[in-house]
């Protein structure tokens, strides 16, 4: 996941390899799940064949759409398929060892790395700002964007009682530790999906960046509904305004790292001062 945000990596191994570069990291994805069922003991067919599911039917519908543009009906299944592997399927299931939280993380690391074998390998799809680095005025940009959503959404979030202030000064310690496991297991693969790719596409789509940006921006707050319970509108509705500020900062930077450190910021606020009443 991270290799590929190096800067020209994913340009310089498609450009060398072709379409074959997303067939062999693919085939790397699922070579590395039968080391962990074995090395585990914990392999099984049934989970086996999920997970081959996973990764091919991706890059079959990818290859099926061939010089089609981005925003091919085909790419729209692909990020629906990632999101509700992520979203709904059942994670300790898939990954029975060593269980807990890391079965998730697993499935999300396993399904941004079908993305990138997907969209960034095969498709190739352009002005995605899947790239780690750090420009002019992105500061600026960052900050303004968390500072300006957190002055909404705070008073908003506490007049509409979906968070109550409960800061929990005792874990400061860990705050570090959290925010960077929020931004590279959280806040960064969602961008990747909802920015990089769905606003992205949409924008092309619609031959509008306003228009694809709201409607990404609307998407990502319904992804969230079912979240604590269904439906959830107070959370779909700050999580739709949250888009928009995450957005917005993709937009001026044009790259997914700006975007997922204010969204790892958000998040960790949340996470340390705020609870749900």
């Amino acid at each position: 996941m991270l290799l590929f945000a190096a800067r020209g990596a994913a340009e310089a191994c498609a450009g060398r390899l072709g379409p074959v570069a997303g067939i062999l990291l693919g085939a790397s994805l699922f070579f590395a799940y039968l080391i962990y069922g074995v090395g585990t003991n914990t392999f099984a067919l049934t989970r086996a064949a999920v997970v081959l599911g996973l990764v091919i039917i991706p890059l079959a519908l990818a290859f099926s759409a061939e010089n089609k543009p981005p925003g091919a009906w085909q790419d729209f299944v692909i990020l629906a398929t990632v999101w509700v592997a992520v979203k709904f399927s059942p994670a300790k299931w898939l990954w029975p060892f060593p269980g807990g939280k890391l079965s998730y993380i697993f499935t999300v690391l396993l399904m941004v790395d079908v993305g990138i074998a997907v969209f960034l390998l095969t498709r190739r799809v352009a002005g995605t700002g899947y790239l780690a680095g750090w420009g002019a005025r992105w500061s600026v940009y960052v900050a303004s964007s968390f500072l300006v959503f957190a002055g909404i959404a705070i008073p908003l979030g506490l007049a509409m009682h979906f968070v109550a202030y409960a800061p929990q000064w005792r874990s400061v310690a860990s705050f570090p530790a959290v925010a960077l496991g929020i931004l590279i297991f959280t806040a960064w693969p969602e961008e990747f999906l909802f920015r990089g790719l769905l606003q992205n596409m949409l924008s092309r789509l619609c031959r509008s960046e306003f228009a694809g940006w709201c409607a990404a921006s609307v998407l990502f707050g319904l992804s969230h509904i079912t979240n604590g319970h269904f439906p959830n509108w107070r959370y779909a509705l700050l999580a739709t305004m949250a888009g928009f500020f995450y957005g917005w900062t993709w937009r001026k930077t044009g790259s997914i790292f700006a975007s997922a450190m204010v969204h790892a910021m958000v998040d960790a606020t949340w996470h340390f001062f705020f609870r749900a009443p």
